[in-house]
């Protein structure tokens, strides 16, 4: 459920170290490009500029994987001579020949990484890994050239100190203080010996995300749980068995597959009976990464660790936690466990709860077992339903993706005045994708274009998420954003609707929050725009845009019956009211338990040579329930070792439920969730600014107050 930021905020706001650019350690990388094919720059389509209408748009189909190598040759040569003459020009410096010639500069690379992300992470084939491996140690170099360019540092440096500053707009400003500070932060002051030791770090790192990324997405594409008996299956809604049915066609036709992935495990552990086929999917999921074979990322982990301890102390902080908390809200490690070990009291507490209940029944039924890991989501439903008479298939056949999407829509249009119309005649990388434009409803103006890639796939990485192909902008015109939001959703048999769960619907909301953050973005500097902000900021916008599911609004005209087309029943939609906070302490737990591994593995000190042990004995420590496992277990914890992104930073989504908590109660304070009034402001105080201003002051200005903790403990039942 995270967001990638756009790859050309990385480059121009330097505060950043290249978000999802990976590194060989090794001294095995050539020094130059190597190409099959010789494919001249004016041939090349990943090098020419975006074409057609909306602002112009990626060339989809026309993307060769041989193409990457001799574009990101020409592309980074390009964006270092623009950088070289930016740094040399032997003007005295001013905020407009160095800062707004700097945001003119990186747009042939930045389009060519937005189209290589996508390949990355849904488009990946054995073919563009060994691309990978060549491409991704040469952008971290590139990087590491502009983040340490001495001449180019003092020019900022003397900007921020200069007169000229204190005249300049609030937005320029930040601007300005943005890239001097990331640039301080990420070593700009360090003598030129120190400046290579931290390049060779960020390049050792870059090879280890990508072997950590691609030993992942092997155990993902790899690993199957083959089901030969349809009575196996015992349990499952018909829309899950036939899920199961389309995953076996090739090779195991005739047969049914769960694959590797959340999607396709977690409602085999909802739903089927047989205990012994639960544990063997259950342990299949929490083993990735920890096979002790050749996709085992233990080893890699340790040396990320090491790596990144290192690099903290190379750029004067004590640990790694600490440089990457410097660059937040929470600002230190210690304000950031805080909050999470006042949630992890309770929610343990909590826990202890929902297994007694579950127990019971478990007795009652005459099992004779104890709840494990693999029986915690089986057993959570029969309570469900003896609590709250609330039975989850039966609100998934309400929950149609289609419907759900118009819903989405519709919020959009409420609460932000867009439309979205559909567009065909838009080249996209995959069948699946569809493309929609987005309009101000009550102008008719083009805001930008929203990319939908909804459904699993071999060689795309599981999960949700949302990306940036091009950031909104008014230095080289006005230029509209392009967002796209991607899942994994189930695809059933052809020409039926597919159904989702309650939670994946949540999860449809939350991206496109993300998506909402980036469209209503209204800046100048492309560095400022849409969802550049705090990690554990950005979180923020999404989580709320996940009230609006369960508005009536959105239930009555948009959660129809897949076979009547009729409205859930108000009934239904009261016990799914009752029964918000149910499970709360099994996901709560489940989600903190990985957020606190990730501090604890980048507060120390000495990092641990042994991941498995320090999350087994760090979990005992903190009294972890038996019967649950983290959410992402360290080996397959690609938030925090995919990229620094999330490193010491999977605390923000519990950071930012206190602002979504919170600012939701702006709503229910005012006329209801529809309130104009509020969703202007929110509009104006958080979705449009970017990183124009302080986050903190966005909040403020927005509530009116600073936040308060009291409706995020109410929230998840935890008060």
């Amino acid at each position: 459920m995270f967001k990638t930021l756009s790859l050309l905020s990385v480059f121009t706001i330097f505060g950043f170290f290249f978000n999802d650019i990976y590194m060989n350690q090794n001294n095995l990388i050539p020094t130059t490009f190597v190409s099959s094919e010789n494919v001249s720059e004016d041939q090349n389509p990943l090098l020419q500029p975006w074409s057609g209408n909306y602002g112009g748009y990626p060339a989809f189909d026309k993307v060769k994987i041989k193409d990457f190598l001799p574009a990101f040759e020409v592309a980074m040569k390009e964006g270092l001579n623009e950088i070289e003459k930016i740094a040399n020009n032997p003007a005295p410096p001013t905020f407009e020949n160095t800062m707004l010639e700097l945001e003119k500069s990186g747009h042939s690379i930045s389009r060519l990484i937005a189209i290589y992300g996508v390949w990355s992470s849904t488009m990946n084939s054995d073919e563009f890994q060994n691309v990978e491996t060549i491409i991704e140690p040469k952008l971290s170099e590139y990087s590491d050239k502009i983040a340490q360019n001495s001449k180019l540092f003092k020019r900022i440096e003397k900007i921020y100190n200069s007169e000229e500053y204190k005249t300049l707009s609030l937005e320029a400003q930040r601007l300005t203080y943005l890239k001097y500070s990331g640039l301080v932060r990420n070593g700009a002051r360090l003598n030129e010996t120190d400046k290579a030791k931290l390049s060779n770090y960020n390049q050792a790192l870059a090879a280890l995300y990508t072997k950590f990324s691609q030993n992942l997405l092997s155990d993902e594409n790899d690993k199957i749980v083959v089901i030969e008996n349809k009575t196996d299956l015992k349990g499952l809604s018909k829309d899950l068995v036939d899920a199961a049915a389309s995953a076996g066609v090739g090779v195991n036709k005739g047969k049914w597959v769960i694959n590797n992935t959340r999607s396709s495990v977690d409602p085999f552990l909802t739903y089927a009976e047989n205990r012994d086929l639960r544990e063997k999917v259950w342990r299949m999921f929490i083993s990735r990464g920890d096979n002790g074979d050749k996709n085992d990322n233990n080893s890699t982990i340790v040396e990320i660790l090491k790596i990144r301890a290192l690099r903290a102390k190379l750029l004067g902080f004590k640990t790694h936690a600490d440089w990457r908390l410097d660059n937040s809200m929470a600002k230190t490690p210690e304000n950031a466990m805080k909050l999470m070990m006042d949630v992890w009291k309770p929610a343990i507490l909590k826990v202890k709860e929902e297994v007694a209940d579950m127990q019971a029944i478990a007795d009652k039924e005459g099992k004779n077992i104890k709840i494990e890991p693999w029986d915690y989501r089986y057993y959570a439903e029969k309570v469900r339903l003896a609590k709250y008479d609330l039975d989850q298939n039966q609100v998934k056949e309400y929950l149609q993706l289609d419907k759900l999407k118009e819903g989405m829509f519709w919020v959009a249009g409420q609460i932000f005045n867009m439309s979205f119309s559909k567009l065909e005649n838009i080249p996209v990388y995959h069948p699946d994708v569809e493309v929609w434009e987005v309009k101000n409803k009550l102008t008719g103006k083009h805001i930008g274009l929203w990319y939908f890639d909804p459904y699993a796939r071999a060689g795309k990485r599981s999960g949700a998420w949302m990306n940036a192909f091009r950031d909104q902008e008014r230095v080289s015109g006005d230029i509209p954003t392009i967002v796209s939001n991607n899942a994994n959703f189930v695809k059933g048999r052809p020409g039926e609707p597919v159904l989702i769960s309650w939670d994946d619907a949540s999860t449809l909301f939350h991206e496109f929050g993300h998506a909402l953050h980036g469209l209503s973005s209204r800046v100048i500097y492309p560095t400022l725009s849409g969802t550049n902000v705090f990690t554990d900021y950005v979180e923020f916008p999404s989580q709320l845009l996940e009230y609006w599911l369960s508005t009536p609004e959105v239930l009555q005209n948009y959660a129809l019956h897949y076979k009547t087309g009729n409205p859930i029943p108000e009934e239904l939609v009261k016990k799914i009211h009752a029964a918000s906070t149910f499970n709360e302490g099994f996901a709560t737990t489940e989600y903190l338990s990985s957020a606190l591994i990730d501090m604890k593995l980048h507060l120390a000190e000495v990092p641990t040579t042994d991941p498995d042990k320090f999350e087994k004995e760090t979990l005992e420590s903190l009294g972890m329930p038996k019967e649950i496992v983290m959410r992402h277990r360290t080996p397959q914890f690609g938030h925090i070792f995919s990229s620094d992104q999330y490193s010491a930073g999977y605390y923000s989504y519990l950071w930012a439920d206190v602002l979504t908590a919170d600012a939701y109660q702006a709503f229910i304070e005012g006329k209801g969730p529809y309130d104009e009034s509020v969703a202007k402001s929110l509009t104006d105080n958080v979705f449009s600014v970017g990183n124009t201003i302080d986050p903190a002051d966005g909040y403020k200005q927005f509530r009116g107050r600073e936040p308060k903790t009291e409706a995020l403990m109410k929230k998840r039942g935890l008060n």
